[in-house]
């Protein structure tokens, strides 16, 4: 059975490299999980069919309208709109793959944004996904490589993004300031981190319901979209 992570990882592969800086990925996820809910939860598709709750994708989250809650789902207000007070699920969604070193970001605005909607709507579900890359060295393609294609986006699509995925090892020397370099152990200490999320227990205890964490290592058994073949185990561009 295909999940909405393996969904999410697909796409990854055919965009030839992950873009933390768009919401594709997260909103791959968030749609993979309603669908599912909907197949698995009954009563929330009974729910969801007469319009009693509703579905938002990248709503402002409660008391920061900075940060987004990635997927909420709830009963409206009077105006058809998200009412954190009727929440029902709330999902975040993470990547942590180019630079473990921004890892503790990524862990503070899961606990800001979950926490403020565990502090108005304690029963709501509260769900963390978070995506662990496995490379010890990335190609910063959104924040350094693309950058300075950023008014010449067809030379971009042309000349550089199909060799993201052609096995161009010359890439890394071509764009050898555009590398973050990461430690063997940075993974697991991104996934121990996450992992001290509260979670609710089996007598009810306030917290964070599920944390789903899925690494992104397939370049171990074959070589991914986006890696270079003259790459060193752990590479990925």
């Amino acid at each position: 059975m295909t999940t909405p992570f393996d969904e999410a990882v697909s796409a990854i592969a055919q965009a030839r490299y992950h873009n933390h800086r768009l919401e594709t990925h997260s909103d791959t996820v968030s749609r993979g999980l309603v669908r599912d809910l909907r197949l698995r939860c009954p009563a929330l598709k009974a729910d969801l069919d007469a319009g009693v709750v509703k579905v938002w994708y990248n709503v402002a989250g409660p008391g920061d309208r900075l940060r987004k809650v990635d997927l909420f789902v709830g009963v409206p207000d009077a105006d058809g709109k998200p009412d954190i007070h009727q929440c029902r699920i709330a999902v975040e969604n993470k990547s942590v793959i180019t630079a473990h070193r921004n890892r503790t970001s990524r862990f503070d605005d899961l606990k800001k944004v979950l926490g403020a909607i565990h502090g108005v709507r304690p029963e709501a579900l509260l769900v963390a996904t978070v995506l662990i890359g496995l490379a010890e060295r990335v190609l910063n393609v959104p924040d350094q490589v693309h950058k300075i294609y950023r008014d010449r986006d067809a030379e971009f699509r042309a000349a550089i993004l199909p060799r993201l995925s052609s096995g161009d090892g010359s890439l890394w020397t071509e764009f050898s300031w555009a590398v973050s370099r990461n430690r063997p152990n940075d993974p697991q200490k991104s996934v121990d981190l996450f992992r001290t999320l509260p979670t609710r227990s089996r007598v009810h205890a306030c917290g964070r319901v599920r944390l789903r964490i899925a690494g992104s290592g397939a370049h171990r058994q074959r070589r991914p979209s986006g890696t270079a073949s003259s790459e060193r185990p752990g590479d990925r561009c």
